[in-house]
């Protein structure tokens, strides 16, 4: 074994008694304590009663890995209590609390080579993309609920009430299976409460709709007379812009079929396409009949056919396969919304949705979608890296985005859900 294993074997021991010792104390302790505990560790740094265990942070501070690595020991160490936490509700308050430490001055002033390297550690975590998941969880697990129409609050704080973003902004590369499982969770959980809330407001506003249609009946036990529990709108949409997205989403866009009836058609001939390229010029028609005609000659409608022109035409002569639909749904979530978190010009989506509505554009998504979707995952991620760019501006600066994943939710809760909600809407006008 040469001198840099050695070294490296010996990192990743203490890294272990380390996470061992956290395990223990999250375990046997109060969350106060174990926080005390967790705040004498990293953040005063300046010794610690149990010498094994601050020996320990010294090898690990000491490596010559940690400038690289140190955020994953950090990121791990919090989430050791942190998923113990995320078991009891009532504990969920110690998450923010913990969080919070990294942002709190340290006590004591720095003598020791360590304590001053571990302080210097502890400030580079806090731009760390570890620590911004870490910021947005609790928000998600210590939100206050609101229906109302956010002003100066930033985005950010909304990120609770979007399951679609959860494994995009929470997880990062160094995540552990177990807060992969927990974050799924989370989202599970979520969209279910959605898909509930949603489901009763429908329900809720069909029999208002329905009193309204019959009248109001003399018949004392005429369920007309009943009093109806007011449902809340579930969204932070209007009743007019929900209806209009459930429309949308769910409803017969040309009279006879729903957007997923549309999708299974198309799939069912676009395939048997004689050739890619013919497949992709059967796509645009039917993509384009989602876009107001009166923006689309300007200049999108030919952006879109050059668009896909240029994606994979060495395979034009091709028959269209799985991987040639994958990734020619994939590239076209790039051009309608971004392309990357290093190319995240997204002007593309703005002007649509500025030009033919939320509404119309969310719904030029979803029938990519519903045509393939593997790229489900693909669209939440676009719509991740949109959240991340604008999450610190108040949510009354970015209200294109914020209605934008208000109409996404519904989109995938409607189409997508567990629930598979039966939509009959008959209240819109």
């Amino acid at each position: 074994m040469n001198s840099w294993s050695a070294t490296h074997n010996t990192a990743n021991s203490a890294e272990q008694h380390l996470y061992d010792y956290l395990l223990k104390c999250v375990e046997t302790e109060a969350p106060d304590e174990v926080i005390a505990t967790f705040r004498k560790l990293f953040i005063d740094a300046t010794g610690y009663s149990d010498r094994p265990v601050w020996q320990a942070v010294e090898t690990v501070v000491g490596s010559a890995a940690a400038e690289r690595e140190f955020k994953f020991v950090l990121n791990r160490s919090c989430h050791i209590l942190i998923n113990r936490w995320l078991m009891q509700p009532r504990l969920h308050p110690y998450i923010p609390e913990l969080v919070a430490l990294f942002e709190t001055d340290p006590s004591g002033l720095a003598y020791s080579r360590t304590t001053k390297r571990l302080r210097s550690l502890v400030r580079t975590f806090v731009d760390s993309e570890q620590y911004l998941a870490l910021k947005r969880l609790t928000q998600i697990t210590n939100h206050a609920e609101t229906t109302q129409y956010p002003t100066e609050a930033p985005l950010g704080t909304l990120i609770h009430r979007y399951p679609c973003l959860y494994e995009h902004s929470l997880l990062t590369e160094d995540s552990t299976n177990e807060q992969r499982r927990r974050v799924r969770r989370l989202r599970l959980q979520t969209q279910h409460q959605f898909e509930l809330d949603l489901s009763q407001y429908i329900t809720y506003r069909q029999r208002c709709h329905l009193r309204s249609q019959l009248g109001v009946q003399s018949d004392e036990g005429n369920d007309s007379q009943r009093e109806l529990v007011v449902v809340k709108n579930p969204t932070l949409l209007s009743d007019r812009q929900l209806d209009l997205a459930l429309r949308q989403f769910t409803g017969k866009v040309d009279s006879t079929n729903t957007h997923r009836d549309l999708a299974k058609q198309f799939l069912t001939y676009g395939k048997q396409a004689p050739s890619y390229r013919r497949f992709k010029q059967e796509l645009y028609s039917y993509l384009i009949t989602s876009v107001d005609p009166r923006y689309g000659k300007y200049h999108f409608n030919t952006q879109l056919s050059q668009h896909l022109q240029d994606t994979l035409p060495h395979c034009d002569g091709h028959q269209v396969s799985d991987f040639l639909l994958v990734e020619t749904c994939k590239r076209l979530l790039n051009f309608l919304v971004v392309e990357s978190a290093q190319e995240p010009n997204h002007s593309r989506f703005v002007d649509l949705a500025g030009n033919i509505g939320i509404a119309f554009t969310v719904s030029l998504l979803l029938k990519i979608v519903l045509l393939c979707r593997a790229v489900k995952p693909w669209l939440e991620k676009r719509f991740a890296i949109l959240f991340q760019l604008h999450e610190g501006n108040s949510a009354s600066k970015v209200l294109w985005l914020l209605e934008a994943l208000e109409h996404l939710n519904i989109a995938l809760v409607t189409n997508f859900g567990t629930m598979r909600l039966s939509l009959q809407n008959s209240w819109v006008t």
